[in-house]
């Protein structure tokens, strides 16, 4: 018997690794196997639930035993791997043995919690999984008050949706603007005003030096002195990419598993993909180098051996107060210098290298429709 294409996870990257290997072959055996309860939905949705009261059953969009049968796998949830026999190619979850022939990483990534002095255990919610929102939404729902910490894409998109919620909202972001990876300075600073605009209160180059419980909930001193009262706290402060079981499986791991242009990791029948996986010496955690990965990797894995060849890519931040999107590369180390031209319907940042190329850009409110002609000049 022919052992089974095995991918352990079933978030994004797993999920759709599954419907496009299905999409070139209905019949290869696909084995699933996952902590969480299997069910498939759309990871950045999570960013707006509050603000359109949406529960655990409107987020998912195919319930695992429909996902099962749709697409024709072995889904096993609720099932931990603790060991992997890569000479044997044997899994072990759940004191079970699974034999595979080729194995796929899709661990994801877990929410990085800073630590903070006095913070009680439990109380730094997060919002990066299913799992999350389902444990967490009742929490977030009934407060009044939400402390955001910090203020990249994520920490940014869900603050708008909580004060969108009518929650009281407070974002802290360490880093002197928010959005630093992505965003020129006068961009950020132009993002800050449209979410005060919201009332949310917004205190960049400032981090929580500590917090106390109190009867209606914490109060949060910043490195600023300033005091805050919240009854939540939810934290978006970066993503730590899962490769405990790599390790342990002596792949190669750096900040994620080291994969070649296959998607191949050290072991030359295990591969990784998404938010656990290192390529080209970065962690991608977009969906669109997913999805281009994922339609490689599918390939590689039916015996068609294709690279994977990342284009430049745009980000759009789900912020409707102030639309913004991002395309290219816009991080300090790519750009040497940004040209901007701002209209009163907006800001066009275009980001040039050492060498005076383009190499990214950013656009917002009005000026987002002149995004797709910016992302065919790079």
């Amino acid at each position: 018997m022919i052992k089974p294409i095995t991918i352990i996870g079933s978030g994004f990257a797993a999920y759709q690794l599954v419907k496009t290997i299905r999409r070139m072959d209905l019949t290869v055996s696909i084995t699933v196997i996952t902590a969480d309860k299997g069910h498939d939905y759309n990871k950045p949705d999570l960013s707006h639930v509050f603000s359109k009261k949406q529960s655990i059953a409107d987020v998912i969009t195919i319930q695992a035993d429909d996902f099962k049968q749709q697409f024709n796998v072995e889904l096993f949830a609720e099932y931990r791997v603790t060991n992997i026999d890569t000479d044997n190619r044997i899994i072990t979850a759940n004191n079970q043995s699974f034999e595979y022939e080729k194995l796929v990483f899709a661990t994801g990534a877990s929410p990085f919690v800073p630590p903070i002095t006095g913070m009680p255990d439990g109380v730094a919610l997060t919002l990066n999984s299913l799992n999350d929102f389902e444990k967490n939404q009742q929490h977030i729902n009934n407060a009044k008050s939400v402390l955001v910490i910090g203020g990249g894409l994520i920490g940014v998109e869900v603050a708008l949706d909580l004060a969108n919620a009518d929650k009281k909202v407070t974002l802290v972001e360490p880093n002197a603007q928010l959005m630093q990876i992505q965003l020129p300075e006068y961009v950020a600073h132009k993002l800050t005003q449209a979410l005060e605009q919201q009332e949310i209160e917004v205190y960049t180059a400032t981090g929580v030096s500590s917090m106390t419980q109190s009867d209606d909930g914490l109060i949060v001193t910043l490195t600023n002195g300033r005091k805050i009262e919240a009854q939540q706290i939810l934290v978006c402060a970066g993503l730590k990419p899962n490769i405990a079981l790599a390790a342990a499986a002596n792949l190669l791991v750096s900040r994620g598993i080291c994969v070649n242009e296959f998607m191949q990791t050290s072991d030359a029948n295990i591969y990784a993909l998404g938010d656990c996986a290192e390529f080209e010496g970065q962690v991608k955690a977009y969906l669109q180098p997913t999805l281009i990965s994922a339609s490689a990797l599918a390939k590689t894995l039916l015996g068609e051996v294709t690279s994977v060849k990342l284009p430049n890519m745009m980000v759009k931040v789900k912020t409707p107060n102030y639309p913004i999107q991002i395309g290219g590369k816009t991080d300090s180390s790519s750009v040497s210098r940004w040209n901007l031209d701002i209209q009163s319907q907006g800001i066009v940042a275009k980001g040039y290298d050492i060498d005076d190329n383009m190499v990214g850009f950013v656009v917002t409110q009005d000026c987002t429709q002149q995004a797709f002609s910016l992302l065919r000049q790079l």
